[in-house]
């Protein structure tokens, strides 16, 4: 049974929160976090955000639609984890997206703050949710690395007369990097999971299964916007795209900038492509400013019909 206020009675694993884990501290920082990605979001808006929407705007509507997959990805799969490991509410679903966006305009990791402190004020009971959103986390980063070798060696050998000899080199020892970060976490793995090893294989194959969803639509968000580019730059620039994700201290829209440059180094004069690209990120920045306003209007809503 869910640990969540809306369930009648709590789970017989769990022990209530009480004393100074309910005080009001959750509240204070979830805010402040809100706050900090609003602030965030309006200074990459109002800073290079909103030069990519004046590029060419892609006509085709399953381009949009591929889009709108592929923003919900990652607080769907995420979603599903959590309902998995605490039975949590659909009201975790905007949480989730809330965790995305303060991800994407902070800085890594803000999100999975902001949504602890959900988690702390919300829940009745609790086992131990720090290691958990820690295990899901660290097992996020190794689907994700997982994810990256495999579409490296899909897309490399497909990519790469477009690559120097440069590129190709810095490509095979970004691999061996991915490589050896995810090989601590395994060899180490009983230190380092609080999870049971039978949720910690289902975790990481919902993380894998987003990951992949989320690379798919954002490929054929891609390819519906610009069908004639060859499929092995597609596969080289979603490759890229994951391997620049995984950089550590960055916030999503920084990664997203990095991604643009790299993407302008490949391939060039293609103006295309990189317009393409550019609209892609402004998207998903103007995408985060419209769930923040849904879900600050709804907020306030609510609040008004409880009074």
């Amino acid at each position: 049974m869910s640990p969540f206020a809306s369930d009648p009675a709590p789970r017989a694993d769990a022990e209530p929160v009480t004393g100074p884990a309910r005080s009001r501290w959750p509240t204070w920082l979830g805010m402040a976090l809100t706050v900090g990605m609003v602030a965030g979001l309006a200074y990459e808006l109002l800073g290079q955000g909103l030069a990519g929407l004046t590029a060419a705007v892609p006509t085709h509507p399953l381009f949009y639609v591929s889009f709108a997959l592929f923003y919900m990805a990652l607080p769907v799969g995420d979603y599903l984890i959590f309902r998995r490991l605490w039975g949590i509410p659909l009201s975790g679903l905007v949480a989730l997206t809330k965790k995305r966006i303060a991800n994407d305009v902070i800085v890594s990791y803000t999100g999975e703050a902001y949504f602890y402190a959900w988690v702390r004020e919300r829940a009745r009971f609790v086992t131990a949710p720090f290691g958990a959103i820690k295990d899901v986390s660290i097992l996020s980063a190794i689907a994700g690395n997982a994810v990256t070798l495999l579409m490296l060696a899909v897309a490399l050998p497909l990519g790469r007369e477009l690559l120097t000899a440069a590129q190709y080199e810095t490509a095979l020892w970004s691999t061996a990097a991915l490589i050896g970060i995810s090989a601590p976490f395994l060899i180490f793995s009983r230190r380092v999971f609080s999870l049971p090893r039978r949720e910690l294989w289902a975790v990481f194959g919902l993380h894998s299964g987003r990951v992949i969803a989320s690379s798919t639509f954002t490929g054929l968000a891609w390819h519906f916007a610009l069908p004639e580019v060859s499929i092995g730059t597609w596969l080289l620039l979603a490759a890229a795209r994951l391997l620049i994700s995984r950089l550590p201290l960055l916030s999503s829209l920084q990664k997203e900038g990095a991604f643009l440059v790299f993407a302008n180094l490949l391939i060039g004069e293609r103006d295309a492509v990189t317009q393409l690209i550019a609209f892609f990120t402004a998207l998903t920045f103007a995408t985060n400013g419209v769930m923040l306003l849904i879900f600050g209007l709804w907020t306030s809503v609510t609040k008004r019909s409880a009074r």
